[in-house]
């Protein structure tokens, strides 16, 4: 007989959980600045953030496991970590230079040290599993996903320039 722990994790392996999507401001491509507001945030979707649920089921027993994201653990490459309790905000231009209310991070020095002068960042789902079975047998399962990606980070220089001067000044170059 197939026992209630094997059933739970079928129905987990059914639920097809995904690494997060992860977004942010400034964003892929795009360069941010030493001591500005980076936000963080994730797309949700049931494989993704949850909650979602499935079963599994042999004859004469059926196992039903639940399945949602807790926290998300943002690894930011500069040594700091940041525990986000919700999915984030998504940025919108209207918001202005502000700090996230939800999920941000602030760094405190460029990126142009770092490999491809890029910080590496990884967040981390921390999912919370529940499984009941017809038996009366209950249980609880973590699971984690990961993703990464990477964020440039430079700083404002500013270049004084003469009016009158015909030649165009040169910007200091950065990675």
């Amino acid at each position: 007989m197939t026992d209630p722990l094997t059933l739970a994790y079928r129905a987990i392996a059914a639920m097809q959980l995904q690494a997060p999507q992860l977004r942010s401001a400034p964003g892929v491509g795009q360069i941010g600045l030493v001591n500005m507001p980076v936000w963080l945030w994730v797309e949700k979707s049931e494989n993704t953030w949850g909650p979602i649920e499935r079963k599994a089921s042999v004859p004469g027993l059926t196992v039903t496991a639940t399945a949602k994201v807790t926290t998300v653990d943002w690894t930011m490459g500069d040594g700091q970590t940041v525990r986000c309790n919700n999915a984030g905000t998504a940025y919108q231009k209207s918001f202005g230079i502000k700090p996230s209310p939800t999920c941000g991070h602030l760094y405190r020095k460029t990126s142009h040290d770092q490999p491809a002068c890029k910080y590496k960042v990884t967040a981390t789902t921390r999912w919370t599993i529940t499984w009941q079975s017809t038996l009366g047998d209950t249980g609880q399962i973590p699971l984690t996903r990961q993703s990464t990606t990477q964020l440039q980070i430079g700083e404002a220089i500013p270049v004084l320039v003469d009016p009158n001067s015909p030649k165009a000044p040169t910007a200091p170059v950065a990675c």
